[in-house]
């Protein structure tokens, strides 16, 4: 049969109607169709998935907590749901036990992070260490105390006799309040009883000096620097040429090397009735955004760096006792812990976004010295700070956890020694520790340190050798290879020691006394001292009884028999002596005239 449309064409007699269907759009049909139920294919898998994992996910549910709800279980699986409870009472019990054993691995891994095994002392004086630092690379320490000496310490040079290359008095008659290396580790910067910061290179020549102010100006901003005591000085954390310092007179001054006249900025600490209170230490964040300073009415303050220096951004007014020293402030790298060593004999814990009450706190902590320093291990898990004590006590050097102030570990160095200061080096991981005692200790382990102690424990002194001595060859002279300077070789060693004692120069016999006579050569007679020789010759007394006109009428006689000076001039011409008559003493005076007439000679 012919098709509806052929009929047509030929009732209207038209050939068709239009082109022909193109094969391109059946295949694009059937495309599209194959891809739609692929597609429906995929959807009905993933649906099984689902199912499937939400099964697997209520199993798992099931094995932790325990039986699902009335609803979602069958009563044939009563039973299985409760095996899961046992299992999981079993479970939470292994739990805390394992929870105990890691607790106390972790302290032991604590522990076993301290480098503790071995130590050496550095001799610096017999006077108290009140500061130390080392460099950012950890191969020079510098130390200074009570003796008014700085001292520095090469570890890269430095051999197995522990001497200082360089020993400097940068203030006469002050001891060293703080130092401090730049962050390039090329500077030093030295604080002292005097109100004038110095900054020495690394060989410890001064660089700068600071200005004094007029001690005669009230508003202490006006002045050129400080005009009392510095208690402490700090490095800028971002800028190499900036520093900041605090003392006595309630300032803390900004300071740029390259500016010689003056400080730069001045800050006045303030109690809260607004009067002027000293600042016993100062610091900067990591970032140098913010400056933290104690007073000696016990407040912690804190300025921004991008803001004017009026009002504080920060402010503790009883972070420790009013009157007592804080001697150390120390930020976490968090820049939101901070940690305050107090005068006061604690250590506090203080979160920056809230400053109301502290974190945590530890009393108990004696301390005698102004500059005694708390600081953080590398990984900032515990708190290194040290305690004082009299001549009956031990001084210790504690580790605290950081969040609980537990004590984890502590080091004494004996009867009557304090720690004043102390720091841990992260690069070195070593513990340098300063004493009471004048010496400054160094604890490292060789598995866990690094350069700095472990370079010089190990060095040998090397003998010096002169430039000449290697250009001189040596004669060898072998004077026992001639007969007439051999020796005899004797047999004992009794012998041996017999005839050394007859050799007065090999026995070392001393000189005897001269016998009779005088002294000669620098020697004296036998039992003769240089004073019993000038009494017995020269300044004796001897004395003389006998009566000096008996003495004369001695030789009288021969006198007149043999004349010798006077008598034999007179024997022609006055052969008859002719003597002085007598006369009284008013004759004399008339023959003188009157005491007050007689005639001045000169």
């Amino acid at each position: 049969m012919a098709s509806e449309e052929e009929m047509m064409r030929q009732m209207m007699g038209f050939s068709g109607f239009g082109a022909a269907e193109k094969p391109q759009v059946k295949q694009f049909e059937k495309v599209s169709q194959q891809r739609i139920e692929e597609a429906k294919r995929k959807d009905d898998k993933d649906e099984e998935k689902t199912k499937n994992q939400t099964d697997f996910d209520v199993d798992d549910d099931e094995e932790v907590i325990g039986p699902l709800p009335p609803g979602f279980g069958q009563s044939g699986n009563e039973e299985k749901s409760k095996e899961p409870k046992e299992k999981g009472s079993e479970e939470a019990k292994q739990k805390k036990d394992s929870d105990e054993e890691s607790e106390d691995d972790e302290e032991e891994n604590i522990i076993q992070k301290i480098p503790r095994s071995h130590e050496i002392t550095l001799k610096h004086g017999t006077k108290v260490i009140s500061a130390l630092a080392l460099d950012p690379s950890g191969s020079r320490l510098a130390s200074g105390g009570y003796n008014y000496d700085v001292k520095f310490w090469d570890f890269n040079s430095m051999d197995i006799n522990l001497r200082a290359f360089r020993t400097i008095e940068p203030f006469e008659s002050h001891w060293i309040h703080s130092l401090k290396y730049s962050i390039t580790g090329d500077m030093l910067l030295i604080g002292a009883g005097n109100a004038q910061p110095k900054v020495l290179d690394r060989d410890g020549h001064q660089v700068y000096e600071c200005k004094k102010g007029d001690q005669y100006i009230v508003d202490m901003r006006n002045t050129k620097g400080h005009i009392s005591m510095v208690r402490n000085c700090c490095w800028d954390p971002k800028d190499r040429n900036m520093f900041i310092s605090s003392g006595d007179d309630g300032t803390v001054r900004l300071w740029d090397i390259n500016t010689v006249r003056k400080n730069k900025e001045v800050i006045v600490v303030k109690d809260m009735q607004r009067r002027k209170t000293g600042c016993t230490y100062c610091t900067f964040n990591h970032d140098g955004k913010l400056i933290l300073a104690a007073g000696q009415d016990g407040s912690i303050q804190g300025w921004d760096t991008k803001k004017m220096f009026v009002n504080t951004s920060i402010k503790i007014p009883n972070a420790h006792t009013k009157g007592s020293e804080t001697s150390c402030l120390t930020l976490a790298h968090d820049n939101r812990t901070l940690i305050s060593r107090g005068g006061d004999d604690t250590v506090k814990q203080w979160d920056l976004r809230n400053v109301k009450k502290p974190v945590a706190t530890m009393d108990g902590l004696t301390t005698y010295y102004s500059t005694t320093m708390c600081s953080f291990s590398p990984d900032e898990k515990l708190l290194l700070t040290g305690t004082s004590t009299k001549k009956e006590g031990e001084g210790s050097l504690l580790f605290l956890e950081r969040d609980t102030f537990e004590t984890v570990y502590q080091v004494k160095f004996g009867k009557g020694v304090s720690v004043v200061t102390s720091l841990w080096h992260p690069k070195l991981n070593q513990i340098v520790v300063g004493l009471s005692d004048g010496n400054v200790r160094v604890l490292f382990d060789p598995t866990k340190s690094r350069n700095g102690a472990t370079l010089c424990v190990g060095k040998v002194k090397h003998k010096r050798v002169d430039l000449g001595e290697e250009m001189i060859k040596p004669q060898i002279v072998n004077p026992h290879s001639l007969r007439m300077y051999r020796e005899k070789k004797i047999d004992s060693v009794k012998k041996m020691k017999a005839k050394m004692r007859k050799d007065p120069i090999t026995s070392h016999k001393p000189e005897a006394p001269m016998g009779t006579g005088h002294g000669a050569g620098g020697r004296l007679k036998e039992g003769m001292s240089l004073t019993g020789f000038v009494v017995k010759n020269i300044a004796l007394a001897k004395k003389d009884d006998l009566n000096p006109r008996e003495a004369l009428l001695r030789h009288a006689k021969e006198a007149e028999k043999n004349p010798f000076w006077i008598s034999p001039a007179y024997a022609s011409t006055q052969p008859k002596k002719i003597f002085k008559e007598e006369s009284s003493e008013e004759e004399e005076e008339d023959d003188m005239g009157p005491l007050g007439k007689r005639q001045k000679t000169q």
